[in-house]
């Protein structure tokens, strides 16, 4: 503050803000400079009146309340400071400035425009719609330098997010009449910067490569356009970290952490070096498993014989959860309520091995009040909460609610689900809120296909995973060709009647039409019925079904046992059925191992054209050996016909194709009529059996090429037929065997296989395929 005259003392005072140059045809600058006055002398003032300039929508009451300086009132230099501060910091002003006049404190002030429309240039990655749900800036509002600044920042993290770190935001502002301006977010996008290399420090059980595959972030590859986890997300690398530490953990690695993870940025800026420094320890086993009771009413030797850990497999915190979980379970379906599982885990360094006691104990005798559902706006609150298994007034087990956390993640309607719980209105109560945000489950796709039997096609199809936001499954789809297509339609109720029973309805229709074929075919199929589990692994789903078929446009090069069959015109079956499935996959006790079993029979004869009964086989073992570089499958396949009234035609039977054993064509092998005239047709079999033994293991190419390589060894045969002839061969059961390689191709399409066979043994008229491309499936 400067003193002029013993009576007169002149404050003046402004600021000059942080706006960034605005647009008036050329850039001119919206801040005005700062006059500080010199407070060397401290002074007492009084003031009768205040006096506000220039204010326009801002009540001159507003502004001296942001003073807090009272009339009349004696008050120091350093206090009209804090109000003249309190002024500036209320964000409304361009400039602010307060002189002394006497007994008259006047406040000159500029106010900031109103933001006339707010507008983005230069963005392409981000539409205008997304940017605007990140700004906090308004249309019709006053115009803030600071919360421009920070919305400029917020949209750099947004493209940050998006790997595009070089991206940069500048906000301007545009001069209009009336004091308002218009908010111009100009955005410079950069190019992605996408990661180059990933590497690891202090791994020595498991290689780079094997390591690389577990983590969500990926190296850039030859689909680097079309792939988004090559780019640079912190948010990732954070999970990441997690997700490695869970694969170690789930191999017995219990003392793994990673220490550091170094991100070093290229000169150039559009490329990140990543490195993961790694302390593995060392890998332990289940030593003695046991359980205690300190509960009179338990008996703890029930409770030991439903154990089925086992000393000397390797260490698994999922396993001991997993055992957790059945205790608890058995604690239920024994009337024991409020009985915890605690597991005391004694480290034995000397052998490397871990003891884990499982302790039954008494829990804490808290109830379920309520469970509150927010965020769906689509799904329904009765979806989400079937994922639960306790309701309103159950007992509250931490344990279920975490299972029943990741029961509606894994239902994948939501982009995030958050399950908490709170204290109710009693401590003896828990509320457990669910938190959901949404996610498109629906899809409409168009395509094309081309195969060298069928040629070129169309495709169509419709599918919806939450149908109506009840959970249910639709799906349509319309298949053409150039000489078949394909109709399909099918309806899943995951909850039927709101139990654990899924209840599925389906229709489909294929016809050929094929000019160089021998005849067309009519097909058509519906099943209904429910599926339901039995056991921890085991699952069992019961049908009725019906069948249509039609043979018909024989040519001149059709055999007898065809034509026969074509003969008998329309047929109609009708048959009911069962499938169990055992799945050891669904328990995930061996993250290197795991089992399938299925096994199902259709019995015909409830009416239709046939009586027989129709039964298959699947079984499917799989593990990984060499530190989880190389996989081994075992796959062993097989179908049963048998009629006792009516006969199988060749639109019944089994026929073995490269989906069930490679090196041969469709109808490639199996009993065939070959006579006078050219006659050779496939004719399928009544039975049929196949071994598929396959290692999978890397390449030495780059990684990020996504191409493994593959080995197989296929041994199979088709046989059987109710009528024959003296022209029919291969009615016999007659191995065959193949030997191939494999090439896997991850792609933004999907996983491609690649099959190059050669046929070890095969019979002369068997029609062998040297090549196949197929999507590559896992079981």
């Amino acid at each position: 503050m400067t003193q002029k005259t013993g009576e007169q003392v002149t404050r003046h005072i402004s600021r000059k803000s942080s706006v960034r140059p605005f647009l008036i045809a050329a850039s001119v600058a919206l801040g005005v400079g700062i006059a500080s006055p010199n407070m060397a002398t401290a002074q007492d003032f009084r003031f009768t009146a205040i006096s506000v300039e220039g204010n326009q929508r801002i009540e001159a009451g507003t502004i001296a309340s942001f003073l807090g300086v009272a009339r009349g009132e004696t008050i120091s230099a350093a206090e009209l400071n804090d109000g003249y501060q309190r002024v500036l910091a209320s964000g409304l002003f361009e400039t602010v400035e307060i002189e002394p006049r006497g007994n008259t404190l006047v406040v000159r002030v500029v106010e900031y425009p109103t933001v006339n429309r707010i507008t983005f240039e230069g963005n392409r990655r981000l539409d205008d719609e997304a940017l605007a749900t990140i700004v906090q800036s308004q249309s019709r509002r006053v115009f803030s330098p600071s919360t421009a600044e920070a919305d400029a920042t917020r949209i750099t993290e947004a493209y940050s997010q998006q790997g595009r770190i070089a991206a940069r935001v500048q906000p301007k502002v545009i001069r209009r009449s009336d004091n308002r301006v218009d908010l111009v977010f100009e955005v410079f996008e950069g190019g992605v910067s996408e990661i180059e290399r990933i590497g690891f420090a202090g791994n020595q059980a498991f290689s780079d490569r094997r390591l690389r595959r577990v983590l969500e972030t990926k190296q850039a590859g030859i689909f680097r356009a079309l792939i988004r986890s090559d780019t640079f997300i912190e948010d990732r690398i954070e999970f990441d970290r997690q997700v490695l530490r869970d694969f170690y953990q789930s191999r017995g690695y219990v003392d793994f952490r990673t220490t550091d993870v170094n991100a070093e940025l290229s000169e150039e800026r559009d490329g990140y070096f990543i490195t993961f420094n790694v302390e593995e320890g060392q890998q332990f086993k289940f030593g003695e498993v046991t359980v205690s009771s300190d509960l009179a009413e338990v008996d703890a030797d029930v409770f030991q014989q439903a154990i089925r850990l086992r000393s000397g497999r390797t260490y698994s915190p999922t396993a001991v959860e997993t055992e957790i979980a059945r205790l608890e379970r058995l604690a239920i379906i024994e009337g024991l309520n409020f009985v915890r599982v605690e597991p005391r885990v004694t480290r034995n360094d000397r052998d490397l091995t871990l003891d884990v006691e499982f302790l039954l104990t008494r829990g804490e005798r808290i109830f379920v009040e309520r469970i509150d559902i927010e965020g769906n706006t689509t799904t329904l609150d009765s979806v989400v909460r079937r994922q639960f298994r306790v309701v309103e007034g159950d007992p509250f087990n931490p344990r279920q609610i975490r299972e029943s956390a990741e029961r509606v993640r894994a239902l994948g309607f939501f982009e995030d689900a958050q399950v908490e719980a709170r204290e109710g209105s009693t401590p003896q109560q828990v509320i457990i809120d669910v938190d959901v945000e949404e996610r498109p489950t629906g899809s409409l796709s168009f395509g094309g296909s081309y195969s060298t039997n069928g040629g070129l096609g169309a495709t169509i199809s419709f599918s919806e995973r939450n149908f109506l936001g009840r959970g249910q499954q639709l799906s349509l789809g319309v298949t053409t060709g150039v000489d078949s297509s394909n109709y399909s339609f099918s309806f899943t109720e995951p909850s039927f009647l709101g139990r654990d029973v899924a209840y599925t309805f389906s229709v489909d229709y294929l016809e050929t039409d094929n000019a160089s074929a021998e005849y067309d075919t009519a097909i058509g199929n519906f099943a209904t019925g429910f599926s339901f589990p039995v056991s921890e692994n085991g699952r069992l789903s019961v049908r009725y079904g019906a069948r249509y078929s039609e043979i018909t446009n024989l040519n001149e090069l059709v055999g007898q046992i065809i034509t026969a069959e074509a003969a008998r015109g329309e047929v109609w079956d009708s048959f009911v059925g069962y499938r169990y499935s055992y799945d050891t996959r669904r328990t995930g006790l061996n993250p290197n191992a795991g089992v399938l079993l299925e096994f199902g029979q259709d019995f015909a004869g409830l009416g239709g054209d046939s009586t027989y009964i129709e039964s298959t086989l699947r079984a499917v073992a799989q593990t990984k050996i060499l530190n989880d570089e190389v996989t081994l499958r075992a796959t062993l396949q097989a179908g049963a016909l048998s009629y006792s009234e009516g006969s199988s035609r060749v639109t019944d039977r089994f026929s073995l194709g490269s989906n069930l054993m490679r090196g041969f064509e469709g109808g490639g092998i199996g009993p065939r009529e070959v006579g006078p005239g050219d006659v050779n047709d496939p004719l399928g079999g009544n039975y049929f059996a196949v071994a598929r033994f396959e290692a999978e293991f890397p390449l030495p190419l780059p990684e990020e090429y996504g191409i493994s390589g593959g080995i197989f060894y296929d041994v199979g045969s088709l046989w059987g037929l109710e009528e024959t002839n003296s022209n029919v061969l291969y009615e016999d059961f007659t191995a065959r065997h193949v030997v191939g390689l494999s090439i896997f191709w991850t792609t933004p399409l999907g996983p491609l296989r690649f099959n190059f066979s050669e046929a070890l043994s095969k019979e002369e008229f068997d029609e062998s395929q040297a090549f196949d491309l197929t999507i590559s499936t896992q079981f």
